[in-house]
């Protein structure tokens, strides 16, 4: 099998540009994730015969800090079983993107800058986006928190699907946020660090890990403790306004995302049962 070409671990890729995916890195990572991270987690994902055709909003539950096994286990399932025009692109916070190391796998992976702008071109492609609405509050809440839905009141998902017309598709995880301990997240801290001004995270949280032992502020991708993961793809929710004017109506805007969270919650409780039960 040809070797990937070196330049691509030290090459700069364009954040929002649509066309650094490398499908031959996307291929080689889905076959390490079926073969080590799925069989390690047990990880089952289920309802990937109720993803539409065409343009689609999938917003899931963040997991895990920056190792997100979630996130690669579900990209494994849909090349697996549905056609490569399903995987979503990523909308991605900035910091991370950016991060040398990151930015090259990243990007390649099919990766773009988080903004709205990005998600109306992918759209306008006919592909899917996925989100994750309560970022690095909902993938480093604490551990206490693991079985919540956390999205922290950010709307801005909603919008965009309304403003585009797009179905939401959720995708719950339950299992991924017991690969390490969150302790605390103590947003109190950010705020004090200025990191919500300066690289735009609301919590510095406290992390147990493996290797990293005891950690204050964001760890590096840890080595996961052997929780194992279930997954589900909901049915599709489409909302009876679209467009601009729904987008900009906040009693509306609220009550859809109400919707959707409170649905995402009722699978993450069953799924939970479900794992307490296996």
């Amino acid at each position: 099998m040809q070797a990937l070409p070196l330049n691509w671990l030290y090459k700069r890729y364009d954040v929002d540009s649509l066309d650094n995916r490398n499908e031959r890195l996307i291929w080689r990572l889905s076959a390490v994730v079926e073969n080590i991270l799925r069989r390690y987690h047990r990880a089952q994902v289920v309802g990937l015969d109720r993803i539409p055709p065409g343009a689609a909003l999938f917003v899931g539950n963040h997991n895990a800090g920056l190792l997100s096994p979630d996130s690669f286990i579900f990209g494994n399932a849909v090349l697996n079983r549905r056609p490569i025009r399903d995987l979503p692109y990523a909308l991605t916070h900035e910091v991370a993107i950016r991060t040398p190391g990151l930015h090259q796998f990243l990007t390649q992976l099919g990766s773009v800058r988080a903004c709205h702008e990005n998600a109306a071109r992918i759209f306008a492609r006919g592909h899917k986006v996925l989100v994750y609405p309560g970022g690095d509050e909902d993938a480093l809440r604490p551990y206490r928190l693991r079985k919540k839905i956390r999205f922290s009141g950010r709307r801005g998902y909603i919008r965009l699907a309304l403003r585009h017309g797009v179905p939401v598709i959720p995708v719950v995880c339950a299992g991924a946020h017991e690969t390490f301990i969150v302790i605390d997240d103590l947003p109190w801290l950010a705020k004090g660090l200025g990191a919500d001004r300066l690289l735009r995270m609301k919590v510095w949280p406290l992390i147990l890990s493996i290797p990293w032992g005891l950690t204050l502020g964001p760890a590096p991708p840890h080595f996961p403790l052997p929780s194992r993961i279930l997954m589900e793809v909901m049915d599709p929710i489409d909302f009876n306004r679209t467009g601009q004017d729904a987008a900009n109506d906040p009693e509306y805007v609220t009550a859809c995302a109400l919707e959707v969270e409170e649905k995402m919650q009722i699978t993450l409780n069953r799924l939970e049962d479900q794992r307490r039960q296996s």
